[in-house]
């Protein structure tokens, strides 16, 4: 399986218009929607039930975090009227302590969820690689592409790569 670039990808398209008729169907291209691997293989769905397993705890602290933070604030506002200002300036303080505690945990948060999410992509990926040289062999596939700004459906193979990923459990 290659990768190519769309100059690269132009370039060779020329190439094989430009080629005798006979050359040209002598060459098998195909072409995988990677897209449609990550939202439909079993394996890129099982990795999302892990992240989703793995996340869901801090999700949720967050969540009551969150809310806790909401609930203070608003308490604040119905109460700041009736506050000595040494008291109203405590509680800002208070408060915005809380909101950059709140914050900072939802950007760690947020930073080690998209750190497992590409672990586990990139697992997922190199699966799906694999399956994809595995077909291009079988089929004698010469050239199989990922990125295209247009491709004819009879020379895309993603359903079968997604059912030979399936099947690979």
């Amino acid at each position: 399986m290659m990768l190519l670039s769309r100059r690269f990808a132009l370039g060779l398209a020329a190439a094989l218009c430009l080629a005798s008729p006979a050359m040209a169907e002598e060459f098998r291209v195909g072409f995988v929607n990677t897209d449609r691997i990550i939202r439909e293989a079993n394996p890129a769905k099982a990795a999302q039930a892990k992240l989703e397993q793995e996340f869901s705890r801090r999700e949720k602290e967050l969540g009551d975090m969150g809310t806790a933070l909401k609930a203070a604030s608003d308490k604040f506002e119905r109460d700041a009227p009736t506050l000595s200002e040494s008291q109203r300036g405590q509680r800002q303080k208070q408060l915005v302590d809380q909101d950059r505690e709140f914050q900072r945990k939802r950007r760690e948060f947020q930073e080690d969820l998209n750190a497992r999410k590409n672990e586990e992509l990139q697992q997922v990926l190199e699966r799906a690689n694999r399956v994809v040289r595995q077909v291009a062999e079988q089929e004698k596939y010469d050239l199989i592409l990922q990125e295209a700004v247009y491709i004819n459906p009879k020379h895309d193979i993603t359903d079968k790569v997604i059912r030979a990923l399936n099947a690979a459990r």
